[in-house]
């Protein structure tokens, strides 16, 4: 399976960390924040990566290489302007499905910090994606979806958060043109048709959105030792 790192939006809640860097090199206890994310994914043997990038994304390809110092190997997916989740992953899908054309991939937020990858299996028959849910955090009380029978509702059930962690198969960019556009109105489709199955995220997961989220996973960490 490969993997993507969304990794070109601006950031601009944790300015003024992000003026001089892309937000997903942001530092967590002295390492980038995506390097946490490739060095999991290269623990699970998860070794071709592809990383799109916008706002200081010569950055990012100047500190992360082509990912043999860890391992793996990475490609960029350049966007002159961010195009949004889903039109920044249906931007990278030559690179993604190159050799496996109809091979389901793994998307991670590169803005969120884990302690450890979730496990991975096949899409269910029928599903085009499969996304993790986890509570919700003080900054979104409300949620996104619900969860029912290891299915992804827009309605319905108590609402949990995306952790923006999700596998995809690449039918469920099909129909979609080239440009910018949201992912969720595209996953809210597909759910109306039992298309998305999911689980909950049992794991540390922080969404790294502000200088005080920062801080405070800092402090977790560390009192974590």
């Amino acid at each position: 399976m490969k993997a993507m790192i969304l990794a070109a939006g601006r950031g601009e809640r944790l300015r003024p960390l992000t003026d001089t860097v892309p937000k997903p090199l942001v530092p967590v206890l002295g390492k980038p924040l995506i390097i946490y994310h490739i060095e999991k994914l290269a623990a699970l043997g998860i070794v071709d990566i592809v990383i799109n990038h916008a706002w200081l994304g010569h950055k990012l390809v100047e500190t992360l290489g082509d990912g043999g110092a860890f391992g793996v190997n990475i490609r960029y997916s350049a966007e002159e302007t961010a195009l949004e989740t889903g039109g920044g992953i249906k931007r990278a899908l030559p690179l993604l499905c190159e050799g496996e054309s109809d091979a389901p991939f793994l998307v991670i937020n590169g803005d969120v910090f884990i302690d450890a990858l979730p496990p991975l299996s096949p899409l269910a028959e029928g599903a085009l994606a499969h996304l993790w849910l986890v509570p919700n955090p003080e900054q979104h009380p409300n949620g996104d979806f619900a969860l029912v029978d290891n299915r992804v509702h827009e309605l319905g059930g108590t609402k949990y958060t995306f952790s923006g962690m999700g596998i995809y198969h690449p039918k469920l960019f099909n129909d979609m043109p080239e440009g910018a556009f949201a992912l969720a109105p595209l996953l809210r489709t597909q759910m109306s048709q039992g298309r998305v199955s999911g689980a909950m995220f049992k794991g540390l997961w922080c969404d790294v959105g502000t200088l005080s989220r920062l801080q405070a996973l800092e402090s977790r960490l560390q009192n974590n030792g």
